[in-house]
Order: structure tokens, then sequence, then C-alpha cells
């Protein structure tokens, strides 16, 4: 799917002036992991323009995000239940300071640079919108492009052009280029499936010019038609009429958010939001009826990267392999979600703050949405064995689902479940990357295309996408083991049995890194995080297992270059012990990276995991063959993971979680 932020991937983030001595408003009581405010962000800006002035330095911001405070001070600071008081709060900023990298640490409460280092290895930071946009006007400005548009009889005036990260292939030093990429609009605003092929133009976005232009070949250009996808604009005939479902809620929603801490039903958790990762999950704990007590689950969960290789070599496509969390923003790609489409008719939305190149913050309006969701069976059991009695016991599910959008198009949700499941989720949608092609029929096709003719004269490219989640789980306690459950086939030799043959388990704890690197499907199996020292009262490990996504691996040599930045796909699944810095799994500095600061490479260490604090790396895949249904947009394509109790409850958390209906359940709280 095309990434329409790479469009202009701060096209709301304009660039505001800044007045030096801006006054701050006090920063007002908060929880330790909230996003940061307006203010704080003001704040940052304020601090390192009084640093580096304006008038004498270029400057843009690439991150500015909430300093992770270390996790023994937010576990402490936590179980004092704290109402009135806060941990001091510090913000990390990534800028580019005249050509340089800096790593920017400041107190938020003094209103102090605690460090200021500059960044010398391999890799840039995630891409500010200034330069891209920039990038932009330097090449529809650009004579040769214009005498290439001329010579394809085109208008100027309808060209749209982009920007594309240009990845790493090897040079031994890299600069900070972009590729742009121009576009087709004319009568249609699906732009993405109209481009114009045969140029290649590198943007330096250092000394912001153009270092690479070539015209190679015309290809004609896709026409208009069928494009659109906007209802307003859509011509009958019309497909099924859907019949309207009215949501209510006559006691209001099940769930209360302060700030951006939730509670609902049988769980608590924390809302967090950081310009890389997007929606980050912490503190998330269930509430166990028979033990009176709440238990910590997950301390922090977020989506750590995500990896989409396109599989076309040619001088076109060959460097389309992003990682569109470092290299553009989870966070920052966010777009308002829209009420009763997006979400349902019963949410609830949150608004975060993001920053501008020039540090100005920038509001998202309903950037995150909470809801209950209504529908499937909880649990259920038709009773017919007792003679002369028959009945049928069931319980409704509803459960609680917690939802962004990024701009790209992919719906990131989590869901909580009142028997103790938590079930991220990811959902792609949006428009295809499309090659031109001088074809408009598959008998024309006589050679390998790279991907399906899905309308004439278009392809679109066959694609994967990996994301990788950052699952710190902390199982009753802070102090957990990595299990392998491995299922084999005992045959019966003895006699002793009519059968042949039946199936067991074999458990093994991983003792290190390289035990727990699972590649899922190649033996049959469970994986489980357990706690040691809890135990149930018949003696089981309290546990969660994890219920993987269908596994979709990387078909990529481990020596392309691709690979090699994102060798975080070997595995599906990574176990390491809890490092605070060890945060994103392609690395700090994404853009032009070599791979040389990622999760294939910190594991090399094979460090102990073993009743240690660990943190759970789980690979999610979907490898995309287009197909004609998915022109001119493409309908929902879904993958999802569960993280389920086993053994961590003496027995079903959910036995006495009665149906939204069943109001005169003996001794229920309203």
């Amino acid at each position: 799917m095309v990434s329409t932020m790479k469009l202009v991937l701060f096209s709301a983030l304009l660039l505001f002036s800044l007045q030096t001595g801006v006054s701050v408003t006090p920063l007002r009581f908060q929880h330790p992991l909230d996003p940061l405010t307006k203010e704080e962000i003001t704040l940052v800006q304020t601090i390192v323009h009084r640093k580096y002035p304006t008038s004498n330095n270029t400057l843009s911001f690439n991150y500015i995000g909430l300093d992770d405070p270390h996790k023994d001070t937010i576990l402490k600071w936590e179980s004092t239940k704290p109402t009135t008081t806060t941990l001091p709060r510090k913000a990390f900023a990534i800028a580019i300071i005249n050509t340089q990298t800096h790593q920017i640490l400041i107190d938020l409460q003094t209103k102090t640079v605690l460090s200021d280092n500059i960044h010398n290895g391999n890799g840039f930071p995630t891409l500010s919108g200034d330069k891209l946009a920039v990038a932009i006007d330097l090449t529809l400005k650009y004579g040769p492009f214009k005498d290439s548009i001329k010579k394809r009889g085109l208008n100027l005036s309808e060209v749209v052009c982009s920007t594309f990260t240009l990845g790493w292939f090897g040079e031994t030093q890299s600069r900070r280029t972009v590729r742009v990429e121009c576009f087709m609009k004319e009568s249609t605003p699906n732009i993405w499936v109209r481009p114009i092929t045969g140029l290649t133009i590198v943007v330096d976005l250092d000394l912001m010019k153009i270092v690479e232009y070539h015209d190679r070949a015309i290809v004609p250009v896709p026409t208009t038609d069928n494009t659109e996808y906007r209802l307003s604009h859509l011509n009958p005939p019309f497909g099924p009429k859907q019949h309207s479902l009215a949501t209510h809620q006559p006691q209001g929603p099940g769930f209360q958010i302060n700030g951006y801490s939730v509670s609902w039903a049988n769980w608590k958790f924390h809302i967090g939001f950081d310009p890389r990762a997007g929606l980050v999950i912490s503190l998330a704990s269930i509430y166990d009826l028979e033990k009176h007590r709440s238990r910590r689950v997950l301390y922090k969960g977020y989506i750590s990267e995500q990896f989409v290789p396109y599989q076309d070599p040619t001088d076109d496509f060959y460097y389309k392999t992003f990682f569109d969390a470092g290299e553009f923003g989870f966070g920052l790609s966010t777009v308002s979600l829209v009420p009763n489409r997006d979400c349902p008719s019963n949410a609830q939305f949150l608004d975060v703050y993001v920053h501008a190149a020039d540090g100005t913050p920038v509001l998202i309006s309903n950037a995150i949405c909470v809801f209950e969701k209504y529908g499937s069976i909880l649990w259920r059991h038709t009773e017919t064995g007792i003679p002369n009695e028959s009945f049928a016991e069931s319980r409704t599910e509803v459960s609680l689902v917690v939802r962004t959008i990024v701009s790209y198009d992919n719906i990131i949700d989590w869901e909580f479940k009142t028997s103790g499941s938590i079930k991220p989720a990811i959902a792609l949608s949006g428009i295809l990357e499309i090659k031109g092609v001088d074809m408009k029929h598959k008998k024309e096709i006589k050679s390998d295309e790279h991907g399906t003719l899905v309308s004439k004269n278009r392809i679109g490219v066959y694609h994967d996408h990996f994301f990788i989640y950052y699952l710190d789980l902390d199982i009753d306690g802070v102090y957990n083991s990595f299990e392998k459950t491995s299922l084999k086939t005992v045959r019966v030799t003895d006699g002793s049995s009519k059968r042949k043959s039946y199936w067991t388990t074999e458990t093994e704890t991983a003792e290190s890194e390289n035990d727990a690197k699972i590649r899922i499907g190649s033996t049959p199996g469970e994986l489980s995080v357990v706690n040691p020292n809890k135990k149930t009262s018949v003696g089981n490990d309290v546990g969660y297992r994890l219920i993987p996504a269908i596994p979709v691996h990387s078909l990529l040599t481990d020596d392309d270059y691709p690979q090699i930045r994102g060798a975080f796909t070997n595995f599906d699944v990574w176990v390491t012990p809890y490092n605070r810095t060890e945060k994103w799994a392609g690395g700090l500095y994404m853009d032009h990276s070599h791979g040389d600061d990622t999760l294939a490479v910190w594991t090399k260490k094979n460090r102990d995991i073993k009743n240690k604090d660990i943190v759970v790396w789980h690979v999610v895949g979907i490898r995309h063959v287009p197909s004609q249904e998915d022109f001119p947009v493409m309908p929902l394509l879904s993958t999802a993971f569960e993280l389920r109790p086993t053994n961590f409850f003496e027995r079903n958390p959910a036995l006495k979680t009665p149906s939204p209906r069943d109001v005169q359940w003996p001794g229920c709280r309203s």
C-alpha cells in the first residue's frame, strides 16, 4: 500500500515562526508515562533554540518524545498509588543542527539540557517534513524535469510529487538523500495509481539540491478510468444496501478514562503515544476475582518497526524497502479518526500532540479511540447428558478496543478481553504501490513484471509487511522465563493400548537469547512466558501463552542489503533481557541504516534470559500478492495474535462475568 505520508509526510506540519523567550504554561499533574503535552513540546523547542539560535544555525527537529523513566522508578511510583504527585519528566530530542545529528536530553522541570551528544555512526533520524517539501519544490522547478514532463505531453500543473527513502545498498558512506517520484492528478484524487514512470530523481537533503537525474524511458501514464473511490463522486449502480445499527448504552460506557489511564471491567492500563512508535500500551493489569487484587501482565507494548520490502529489483523499485516507523514515524503519521466510520458511535477519543520540523507542537485531534465491542460469545455449554434435564449456559462477550490509524492506512488495534486475553491486531487498506507499464492485457506480459496486472497499464507490485511488536511482559511480577513446549508423536509398541500412537508435550525453558530465537511453523509447539516464582494452587507456573499470527517469513537472502537492515525478521519470536535503550528493532537511526544496530545484532551477546526481566519481540507478517479486487482501493487485509492466560488464574476468570442483559444476575454489581 502506498505510504500517503510520503507525498509530504507532514503536510499539516507547516513551519511556524518562533518568538524567542516563549512563556510556557505551568505543567499540570500528569502520569509519568503520559505523552508530551503542548507546553512540554514548546519548552523543548524553546530550550534548544536558546542554545542554538536559528539566527545563525540551521535546525530541524526529527524527534521530540518522552524520555522513558527507568522501569524500577515507575513500578515504585505506581506501587504508592499516587493521586497528586508525579515523577520528574524528561524529554529526548533528536535534531539535525548544521548537518550534524544531535541527541539532546532535557529536564522539563529544571528546564535544563542534561546532555547533548552528536551521533557519528551510520544512519539518519526520522525524516522531517520541511526538507521533504523543499525536495518536492526543487523537483517541480528543475529544468530537466520540466523538459521530461513536456516530452511526455503532460501538464506540469497537474503533476504531484512525493519523496521516498532510498535505503542502503553497500555504500561505505551514505548521504542523506531521498528519491522523488511524481504522479498525475487531473480528474482523479487517486494520484498513486498514475505514476510517471522512467524518471530517477535524487535529492540531497543536506545540500538541498538535486544530485542525480535520469530520464530513462517513456511509459504511458495510466488513465483516470475507474480510479475514483470517493462515494460522493461515484455513479450508480451502487452495492447492496446495508441496514444501520444504533448503539445504545443505557448505563453509559463501561470504561473510564482519566487523562490517559483506562479502567474497564477487570483491566487497568495506560495509553501512551510516541512520535515514532505511535500508540503505546503500558502497565496493563487484570483484577483477579479470587485473589482480590490486580496482577500485572504487560509493562509496555508497541510496534517497534514495520519493514515493507517491495519485490521488484528494477531501477524504478529496487530501493522501495521501507521502514515506516523509523524513517517516517508511526506517531508523526497518525491521522485523526473519523467518528462513526473509523470508530463506532460508542467510542471515546483522545487527542495528542506531535511536533513540526521547527519544534512547534501540532495537535492530532481524535488520534486514539477507545470503544467496547459487542456480539461475540465469551463462553458457552449445552448440557444434554443429565437424564430428564437439559440446558444451555452462555455469555455474551464484550471486549475493549484501543485503536489508531496511520496515514498509510494501517489500522492498529489492541483488544482487551475479560477472559484475560490481549489481542493486538493489524489491518491494512489503502492504495497499491503501482508500477506503470505499456501493457493492457496479461497476454502481453513476456517476462516477470514482479507483480499483478490489476488494471490497464498498472502492475501492483508484490511486497511484504512485517510488523515487530515490543512486548515487555511482566507476568505477575518482573522476573519471568520463556518456555518452549514442543509436541511429539509417541508410538505405542508394547501392546498396552489399541491405539498405535498419541502425542504428548515436552517443555524446555530457554536459558539464553539464542535458545529463544523461534521460527514458527517448523515444528508444532506452544510458546509461553511464565513466572517461575509464582505457582497456582495445583503447582503450575503462572503464565501467558503467545498464540502467534499466521507466520510469514522473509524470502530475501540473508546477504541482501534490505534483509541485513531488517534482520529482525529472521525469526518470528525473539526474547531479550530488558534493556532501557533497546527499543527499536531496526536501530535508533533507520534512514540509510547499515543494519549494525538491530535486534539481530544485540542478541549475538546471547545474554541470560532465565528468570529475568525479559522482553518478547514478535514479528507479524502479511504477504501481499495484489489482485484486481485491490484496485482502486483495497478492502481490509488483517492479521492478529493473542496473549492468552495459561495457568495464570485458578479457573476460568470469566466464569462469573454476566452478559450485559443479565441484570438479574445474583449479586451482580451495577
